[in-house]
């Protein structure tokens, strides 16, 4: 099939930050896009071809979509995979497919799959509602601490608690959740899997990435990890037997714990283009958003190695902070070597809400990781 300057159509479901850098890659090559977003200021709004306000949960407005493109895809694990098996019983190619997508959507379900599948991960258990937690922790079945993680609609650290104590659990949503062992950990590490529909698979560099403390979100990524050779080969195998597993097109972005004793446990994945693969776009040879297209267009991957080391900063809504945004010193960071920021165009800020990233590259990964720092002390998006 003939993608470029044709009159094929690549539908987008959601039309957040990711689907906007999806656009870059479409621009690039022509390629004609639809997307639908509930947001009529959504950032991919001004980068595609067509552009639909709607409801991505809706089953009717999803069919609708995906019955005017050739190939449909997500930048967000929010939509009804419902309308999206409809749509491939009617021959539209959807990727990732919509038994991936029911997977992934229930952390609960999620996390049994990998039990399924051997996939090594921390020890949890599933309840119907928190309340039923209480009770386990009585009897013996759990104890203090744990993660607490609702099994629906969790996002940059949204649903996702660590519960020390019994109170706890009095502010959390009485929702199907799991309680996950708590894993002492080196290191939170992601690797990105491509796989395209030919079968080809290629991976990214393993990434290690730094959380704040209390936004439960990423702060830095950083290429590469600064792990030994070997634990970095054995996150490359467990995230290629995770991708397998899930018989994926697209890209898989495979979090992972690096434990105390050097073990490798799976934490989640995202089937799509993600945070800890921001960097690529300044840092890799092919970009993960261009990856994710050649691979659900069954387009020979691109080259995953880095050109140079680095550092991807979040650039996320500061305390205290809600309305008209301002990013306040963007020209000082603008000045320091081997800075890009990104951003998404969400004319809103509140706390810590995603806003843009900053990319940092450098030939010395320690010298990146420096710069980083100096570029998270000096931005500051706060509103008007």
């Amino acid at each position: 099939m003939n993608y470029f300057s044709s009159k094929f159509k690549l539908g987008i479901l959601g039309g957040g930050q990711l689907g906007k850098m999806v656009l870059y890659t479409t621009r690039k090559f022509d390629v004609y896009t639809c997307v639908i977003d509930p947001n009529k200021d959504a950032p991919a709004r001004l980068a595609c071809d067509e552009f639909m306000v709607g409801d991505l949960m809706d089953f009717e407005t999803v069919v609708a979509f995906g019955k005017k493109v050739d190939v449909l895809t997500i930048e967000i694990e929010n939509v009804n995979v419902d309308a999206l098996e409809a749509l491939e019983n009617e021959g539209i190619k959807v990727y990732p497919s919509s038994k991936t997508l029911k997977t992934i959507q229930n952390k609960a379900h999620q996390k049994l799959f990998y039990v399924d599948h051997n996939i090594p991960t921390a020890d949890f258990s599933r309840f119907a509602y928190t309340s039923e937690i209480d009770e386990a922790v009585e009897n013996g079945g759990l104890s203090y601490p744990f993660v607490w993680k609702s099994t629906r609609f969790g996002y940059d650290g949204q649903g996702v608690k660590i519960v020390k104590r019994y109170t706890d659990l009095l502010d959390l949503p009485n929702v199907e959740c799991i309680a996950e062992k708590m894993i002492p950990f080196k290191n939170e590490l992601a690797v990105i899997v491509a796989r395209n529909t030919c079968g080809d698979l290629k991976t990214y560099p393993v990434v290690e990435m730094e959380f704040h403390p209390e936004a439960n979100q990423v702060e830095y990524v950083i290429c590469p990890a600064r792990i030994p050779d070997e634990i970095a080969k054995k996150a490359e195998l467990v995230a290629l037997k995770t991708a397998a597993a899930f018989e994926h097109v697209g890209l898989l972005a495979v979090e992972m714990f690096q434990t105390e004793d050097d073990e490798i446990l799976v934490n989640e994945v995202a089937p799509r283009p993600h945070n800890s693969g921001h960097y690529s776009i300044e840092a890799s040879y092919t970009c993960q958003f261009e990856q994710h297209l050649r691979a659900i267009l069954g387009l020979p991957l691109g080259r995953t190695d880095s050109k140079v080391a680095g550092v991807m900063v979040n650039l996320v809504g500061a305390e205290e902070h809600t309305g008209n945004v301002v990013y306040k010193h963007i020209e000082k960071i603008m000045a320091m070597d081997g800075v890009t920021p990104h951003i998404y165009g969400k004319k809103q800020t509140r706390p810590f809400r995603k806003m843009g990233h900053v990319t940092i590259v450098d030939k010395n990964i320690e010298k990146a990781r420096e710069i980083a720092e100096k570029v998270k002390r000096t931005i500051q998006v706060i509103s008007e």
